[in-house]
């Protein structure tokens, strides 16, 4: 089997499967890799030669659009396909706003997983039909947290997990004062006055009830 691989990250075996024989009929001939995490998958991109890139919004290693933002940033012209059970309007609109090929929901029926992937194959987005707006907000609060350095983005993950400046400093191993200096960087990226307000946009890359800015892959 020749040609650039396609990746499927999903930490369950079963839709691997799934994915895989939908990735078959619409991307022949392209050498398939399955991966369970979030790490596996940016090791696979880090390779080059990736046509195209299914991603899980929640495995172990990955909660929300993190992943997915970092992915974007670091790779630019590999598409990704975002195939997940979360159906919610923000997290899909929050996936095309930071630049997803498509938004596939995983209660959707093979013959539409098959359809979307050929349209992403063409050269063309796909998200579904039903998908309703959200605000403009939201769109600019993702636009901004995507403007964060990977410092910043760990500096941010370590806030909402509680940590104080000091410990932030030792975690990270600089000086208190950069710290203050990375979040007023912070503050001003993201246009807030304090950390509350930061953590609370920060929040809108996460799914509901899951552990916010996984800060894993800053």
């Amino acid at each position: 089997m020749t040609g650039p691989t396609i990746v499927i990250a999903d930490d369950h075996p079963l839709m691997r499967a799934a994915i895989r024989a939908s990735v078959e009929k619409s991307w022949p001939g392209h050498a398939i890799v399955e991966v369970p995490d979030a790490a596996a998958a940016r090791a696979e991109a880090e390779k080059g030669e990736v046509a195209l890139m299914t991603l899980d919004l929640h495995m172990a290693d990955s909660a929300g659009l993190t992943t997915l933002m970092d992915l974007r940033r670091d790779f630019p012209a590999m598409p990704v396909a975002i195939i997940s059970a979360s159906e919610e309007a923000r997290i899909w609109q929050g996936a095309k706003s930071l630049g997803a090929a498509a938004f596939i929901p995983k209660s959707a029926p093979m013959d539409l997983m098959r359809e979307a992937l050929s349209a992403v194959a063409s050269g063309d987005l796909w998200f579904p039909e039903h998908m309703d707006e959200v605000s403009g907000e939201e769109d600019d609060a993702l636009a901004r947290l995507s403007r964060l350095t990977p410092a910043q983005r760990r500096i941010l993950a370590l806030v909402a997990e509680g940590r104080l400046n000091k410990q932030i400093a030792h975690e990270m191993q600089i000086s208190e004062a950069t710290v203050k200096a990375h979040l007023t960087g912070i503050f001003r990226r993201l246009g807030v006055i304090n950390r509350t307000q930061a953590v609370l946009m920060a929040g809108k890359l996460d799914d509901p009830g899951l552990p916010p800015l996984d800060g894993a892959n800053a």
